[in-house]
C-alpha cells in the first residue's frame, strides 16, 4: 500500500484504496521499467523509492493502484511549496476547492494534528506569516485551537468555515519530523560539508565507505550540475559534530540520494574532521535576480528589513533590522532559539542552527 500511496499522490488522485497485481490478460506489452519497488510512503514520486533495475526486459507482474480524487463532499489536507509532502503551507480541500488556514493562534498542537493526519510524524515547527509563500482563493479556517488529540484538522475548535479576518500573508504552515532536506554547507550551496535535515535537526553525513556515485547524486539533487567529487582530507582535525547517516552507498540504480542504502538513521557524534563528507559539484545554482536595497526601495518586503552581517554568508551573522531610515542591531537579552528561528525564516534561510549572543559576530 505504501507504493500505491506514492503513485496516487504523484498523480493527484487522492489516497490509495488498493494495491493489486494486474491480471495476465490486462498486462502491458513493453519492457519493465522498475522492479523491486519499495516505498516508505512519504516519497513525493515513485522515482524516489528504493528500486532495482529489471534483470531482463519483458513483461513480469505489472502492478496497479486504485485511488480516489478529491470529490466535492470530501475534506482533505495537504502541505504545499515545502519541497516535500511533509512540510509546507497548510491547505484544506472543502466544497470542491483548496484553501488555506490563517495563522491566528496557530501553534504546535495544531501542527501536530496535520503531521499525524498526513503520516508525517510530529510537528517540529508551526510556521506562520506565509513562511511557505502565500496561497490563493479561500481561507477556510481561522482561530484553529486543537488539543492535539484530534484525528483531523477540521475536528479542532475554530471559527466557522470561511469566516476569518486574515489575508494570505498570514497563511499557516508546518514542518513535520519526517521532512527531509539536503544541503552543502557553503555560501554558494554547491560545495562544502554535506548535511541532511531530519526530525527538525541538521546533521552531517559520514564519509565511511561512501561510493563515488553518491557525490554525483547529491549535486544533481541540489541543482549543482550533473557531477561532483568528494574532497578527502588525510589529516586529523578535532571537531565536535553530529551526523545522521554513515556508510551511504549510492549506485547506478539509484536516481535520488534518498534511495541510497546506508546505515540506519541515527543521530550520533563524531570528533574527527575526516569523518565528514565534503563535496564539490561541477555546476552552480542559477543566480537569483537581485532585489533593490531596502534603504533605497519604496517597496521593501519583510525579508529586506532584516539582514545578517559579519558571518560567512547572508544566513549567519549579527542580526540587524532597518527602522526609520537606518540599520540597527538587536540586544541579546532573552535571545533564544525561538527568536533565531523567526530571523532565519524571515531571511529565507531555513531552520536556525544556533542563537548566538555577546556580539559573537562583532559589534
Amino acid at each position: 500500500m505504501e507504493d500505491a500511496s506514492v503513485v496516487c499522490r504523484q498523480l493527484r488522485c487522492g489516497e490509495a484504496e488498493a494495491a493489486y497485481t494486474v491480471p495476465r490478460a490486462e498486462r502491458g506489452t513493453g519492457p519493465v521499467g522498475l522492479r523491486g519497488v519499495r516505498c516508505a510512503g512519504h516519497e513525493a514520486s515513485l522515482s524516489l523509492c528504493n528500486t532495482s533495475l529489471p534483470e531482463a526486459t519483458g513483461i513480469m507482474e505489472d502492478m496497479g493502484a486504485l485511488g480516489l480524487p478529491p470529490i466535492a463532499g470530501s475534506r482533505q489536507v495537504r502541505l504545499v511549496d515545502g519541497a516535500g509532502r511533509c512540510a509546507g503551507r497548510v491547505e484544506i480541500y472543502y466544497r470542491g476547492q483548496w484553501g488555506t488556514v490563517c495563522d491566528d493562534a496557530w501553534d504546535t498542537a495544531d501542527a501536530n494534528v496535520v503531521c499525524r493526519q498526513l503520516s508525517c510524524g510530529w510537528a517540529v515547527e508551526a510556521a506562520g506569516s506565509a513562511r511557505f509563500g502565500e496561497g490563493s482563493g479561500h481561507i477556510w479556517l481561522d482561530g484553529v485551537n486543537c488539543s492535539g488529540d484530534e484525528t483531523a484538522l477540521w475536528n479542532c475548535s475554530a471559527e466557522a468555515w470561511g469566516q476569518h479576518d486574515c489575508g494570505h500573508k498570514e497563511d499557516a504552515g508546518v514542518v513535520c519530523s519526517e521532512f527531509m532536506a539536503l544541503r552543502l554547507e557553503n555560501s554558494d550551496g554547491c560545495s562544502g560539508r554535506l548535511q541532511v535535515f531530519y526530525n527538525g535537526t541538521w546533521g552531517s553525513v559520514g564519509s565511511n565507505s561512501m561510493t563515488p556515485h553518491t557525490a554525483k547524486l547529491v549535486c544533481k539533487e541540489l541543482g549543482c550540475g550533473d557531477g561532483g567529487s568528494r574532497e578527502i582530507s588525510i589529516f586529523y582535525g578535532r571537531v565536535n559534530g553530529t551526523a545522521w547517516l554513515d556508510h551511504v552507498q549510492c549506485g547506478e540504480s539509484n536516481s535520488s540520494f534518498w534511495q541510497c542504502p546506508s546505515d540506519p538513521w541515527e543521530l550520533q557524534s563524531y570528533d574527527d574532521v575526516r569523518d565528514e563528507t565534503n563535496i564539490t559539484c561541477n555546476g552552480r545554482k542559477p543566480e537569483r535576480t537581485p532585489v533593490a536595497a531596502c534603504p533605497n526601495s519604496t517597496s521593501c518586503t519583510d525579508r529586506e528589513k532584516i539582514r545578517a552581517v559579519g558571518g560567512k554568508d547572508g544566513c549567519s551573522g549579527r542580526v540587524e533590522v532597518w527602522h526609520r531610515g537606518s540599520w540597527g542591531t538587536v540586544c541579546d537579552d532573552s535571545w533564544d532559539m525561538q527568536d533565531a528561528e523567526v530571523a532565519c525564516r524571515q531571511l529565507g534561510c531555513g531552520p536556525a542552527v544556533s542563537a548566538l549572543a555577546e556580539a559573537a559576530f562583532g559589534e
